[in-house]
């Protein structure tokens, strides 16, 4: 081992404590970046495998009715590589141990087992027996929350008719990975699931034989979807088509894509961010510990090592402490990574996770850490190693001697020595003062970011569950009534109120640009659902034209006083026109509202609803549930506190715990920072604070001296911090919305706090250590000359 090695060995166990706290900060950005690359590529990989080992369709449609013979030209259509029709329906079911509502969609199997296009992937049991119609296969969100296993039973109401079931298998479908029930914004798989019967089965019990009401195709490849999604609409018009639509369309994968796209702008944003401020902080802590050691350089240098030499000595000082945080945190961000790609699993019903760990990824994060370090710190060395032996081995000469403006203030205010000490050194080290400062207020920047979307996520629910929806139940109506239908539910006991509304699909269309939605008739004066805007205030639904949330506005392009045009899907083919009439704001899902009585006129159509709104007597719930279940007309029956729960369970308990690591990944940082801050602020004032120890100075006036300095830095990053802060979570909420939620800006006072008492936090323990190391602090080693 060479003597360079040598010393290089003995200073990084020399500089320990201080390396592993620049780890910990390379480390923190470094499992950030792969935690969320690591969980995204894992995703996709699953959903791509998924969908092709599956064969998932490319283009659906929906129709009324249509024969049997109809399939064979659907297959036949230019760009169709198979075609599989089927027949759907909805059913109420009743399981064991659960009283409130249960809703769930009817699939029909194929003839002949196994269909070419959205095969099940079987999780236990069997697929039902052709020639058997009770036997049912369940999907498996559902099966689990219920705890339905092969051999289990339940019962169900298709199309008005009692019928027993029993579960023969739990399967998995790639149309149903992320799974909403109708008139809902996410997953419920304790009120909502997916049952597959025979077709036999199915027909009989839908009145569908020889015929089918839904189809999935799947394409070669030689023409786009959209060709021939026109070719697919043209042949089904006639049997009550309400209008094909390609996979990008398709609501499970919809709002997947949202999820996986946020995922990959989560995998840019904070990577980012978090890389960018730790190698800032890398940057200035590095620069600070290279400068301590000018006089060993001056040595190395008059025993004859050229510059070149010394540069790469302590370039490798720094690449070493730098590996070692890449090391760290590539251990730290895959093992975060998988876990959080297992966390997802919960929710998107995948069969299995498929890990992903591109070695590319590590080598471009590793290269890029070590490239920035080294540059970060190469100015520095370069300096130190270009000056002359004799200089280098004196302290640096003080660049002016006359009195400052603080100074003279200082002399108009009466304070203590060790504080004028603390402020002279401050200002007399401008850029110093300013770099330390900035890595303070960087600090409490990644703490904020780490934390704001709990406030964020508590905002979207308030404005959600309590004051935007205040119904307790949504039924869903299977065809429309007249809106004096909604008396006689108010007459049956627990129900307290009811609020009449309408939801139709439809197209929206302006231009070239497209967006299948729900376009929701209000009644005036709505009580139980309002629309809110940016504040959280009720907005009145103009009186005529249609009011769009600003997500779905910029979508399509549209302002108010734009004519939109509306295709009504539901099997009638008409095309409508209206007027954009205002512009709001939502944060969770895409709204298109009109007054009910302009609707039902834009229809042609009566004054009549296809929802209504309940307020519930909690004492008489169930008894309410019950009869909800058994009424003929109610296609689906949503509760409030199943979507605040699924919420909860679903997306606040991932994107939450996200950011917990986020959080903390910080903290790690700001720790790291903060720390090293301190230490080499010990190890450039160590001659000083022993020369005043020796002229009578105390412990406390010392401790007053090294802590008070990072104090004022404290005091003066945090708030720096916050401003840096809320420009990140800005950012952030900006690139984070999607079809499903917008994240609103939210920055309460408990983030603030939470942000400065990490900071507080991390100056304590580490002036705590400092402390220590002062007081143990050897006066004559500290004060001997450097010869």
């Amino acid at each position: 081992m060479s003597v360079l090695q040598t010393k290089l060995r003995r200073e990084l166990w020399q500089l320990r404590s201080q390396a592993l706290a620049i780890a910990l900060v390379v480390a923190g950005g470094v499992a950030v970046c792969l935690m969320a690359l690591v969980n995204y590529g894992s995703l996709i990989a699953t959903q791509q495998q998924y969908y092709q080992d599956y064969r998932f369709g490319d283009v659906f449609a929906s129709l009324k009715r249509a024969p049997g013979h109809v399939e064979r030209v659907l297959a036949a259509l230019p760009g169709v590589e198979e075609a599989a029709t089927r027949i759907e329906g909805g059913a109420k079911l009743a399981v064991d141990g659960m009283n409130e509502p249960i809703t769930a969609r009817m699939m029909s199997l194929p003839e002949g087992g196994r269909s070419g296009v959205n095969a099940l992937h079987l999780r236990s049991g069997r697929l039902p027996d052709p020639a058997r119609d009770d036997e049912v296969a369940v999907l498996a969100g559902f099966a689990e929350t219920h705890r339905l296993v092969p051999g289990s039973s339940l019962e169900a109401v298709i199309n008005g008719r009692w019928q027993a079931l029993r579960v023969v298998g739990v399967v998995e479908s790639p149309e149903f990975v992320y799974l909403i029930p109708p008139g809902s914004l996410l997953p419920d798989y304790q009120r909502y699931g997916v049952l597959w019967l025979s077709r036999r089965a199915m027909a009989a019990a839908m009145d569908m034989t020889g015929a089918f009401n839904s189809v999935a195709l799947r394409l070669d490849g030689s023409l786009s979807p959209q060709q021939v999604i026109e070719a697919v609409d043209r042949l089904l018009a006639r049997y009550g088509s309400t209008g094909a639509y390609a996979r990008a369309d398709h609501p499970s994968h919809r709002f997947l894509t949202d999820e996986l796209n946020q995922l990959k702008t989560m995998a840019v944003v904070f990577p980012v961010i978090f890389l960018s401020v730790a190698m800032f902080l890398l940057h200035v802590v590095v620069s600070r510990l290279i400068a301590t050691q000018r006089d060993l350089i001056a040595v190395l240098k008059a025993f004859g090592y050229n510059n070149r030499t010394i540069a790469w000595h302590y370039g490798q000082l720094v690449l070493v402490i730098a590996a070692l945080g890449v090391a760290i945190g590539c251990a730290l961000g895959i093992w975060l990574g998988r876990g959080m790609g297992e966390l997802y699993m919960e929710f998107y019903r995948f069969p299995s996770l498929l890990f992903r760990l591109d070695p590319r990824w590590v080598m471009a994060i590793a290269a890029l850490v070590l490239a920035v370090t080294w540059l970060g710190s190469w100015r520095t060395i370069a300096r130190a190693a270009r000056l002359p032996p004799a200089e280098a081995m004196r302290p640096p000469v003080p660049e002016r001697f006359q009195l400052g403006v603080v100074d003279r203030l200082l002399n108009m205010v009466q304070l203590s020595q060790p504080s004028r000490m603390i402020l002279r050194q401050l200002t007399r080290h401008p850029g110093r003062t300013l770099l330390a400062v900035l890595g303070v207020a960087m600090a409490t920047a990644v703490v904020m970011v780490g934390n704001f979307q709990f406030d964020s996520v508590t905002t979207m629910v308030h404005s959600q569950f309590s004051l935007a929806q205040r119904q307790d139940v949504t039924l869903s109506l299977t065809d429309p009534v007249n809106e004096a239908a909604i008396n006689s539910l108010v007459r049956q006991p627990g129900i307290r109120y009811a609020e009449g509304r309408r939801s139709v699909a439809v197209e929206l269309i302006h231009g070239h640009r497209r967006w299948r939605t729900a376009l929701s008739g209000l009644p005036e004066a709505a009580r139980l659902q309002r629309v809110l805007d940016r504040r959280s205030q009720p907005v009145s639904v103009p009186p005529g034209g249609v009011l769009l949330t600003d997500f779905l506005a910029t979508k399509l392009a549209v302002e108010t006083g734009d004519v939109l045009e509306v295709a009504v899907l539901d099997g009638r083919g008409r095309q409508l026109t209206v007027t954009v009439a205002g512009i709001t704001s939502e944060y969770l899902g895409v709204g298109a509202y009109m007054a009910l009585p302009a609707m039902n006129r834009l229809l042609g159509e009566g004054p009549v609803v296809d929802q209504v709104l309940l307020t519930l007597d909690p004492e008489r719930a169930e008894d309410s549930y019950r009869l909800f279940r058994t009424m003929p007309g109610v296609m689906a029956t949503n509760l409030r506190q199943a979507a605040l729960d699924s919420f909860n369970d679903t997306l606040g308990k991932t994107f939450l715990t996200f950011t917990f690591f986020n959080g903390v990944l910080g903290s790690i940082i700001a720790f790291g920072v903060i720390y090293n801050t301190l230490r080499i602020s010990l190890s450039e004032k160590s001659r000083e604070l022993a020369s005043l120890r020796v002229l009578g100075y105390g412990l406390g006036d010392v401790s007053h001296i090294l802590l008070g300095e990072l104090a004022v830095i404290i005091l003066l990053g945090i708030p720096l911090g916050w401003l840096l802060g809320s420009g990140l979570a800005l950012a952030m909420v900006t690139a984070l919305q999607t079809e499903l939620y917008r994240i609103p800006l939210v920055i309460s006072s408990r983030t603030l706090a939470l942000a400065a008492l990490v900071v507080f936090l991390s100056a304590l323990a580490s002036g705590w250590i400092a402390w220590r190391r002062l007081h143990r602090l050897d006066l004559v080693s500290a004060l001997k000359t450097r010869e």
